[in-house]
């Protein structure tokens, strides 16, 4: 079974690359845009029913994808 883990800081950590990421599109001549959000992901194929699979895509995240500190993680089930 695949599943997508989505990692990004949480909303009061600062994230410097995507405020560089803004001032560069606004230097482009996109005023627009107000923010960007910088993150990682993550697919993982593992074997097993739904419920075992998302149980240990959901502790890996947590013990090595994320940083529980700083960063938040959602799961998405891709595929059975």
């Amino acid at each position: 079974m695949k599943v997508k883990v989505e990692v990004f800081l949480r909303k009061d950590v600062f994230d410097p690359q995507g405020k560089a990421i803004v001032n560069a599109i606004h230097h482009l001549g996109y005023e627009g845009v107000a923010s960007v959000q910088v993150g990682k992901v993550f697919l993982l194929e593992i074997n097993g029913d739904r419920e075992t699979v998302e149980k240990q895509a959901r502790e890996i995240a947590d013990k090595l994808l994320a940083n529980p500190v700083i960063e938040n993680f959602t799961l998405s089930i891709l595929s059975d």
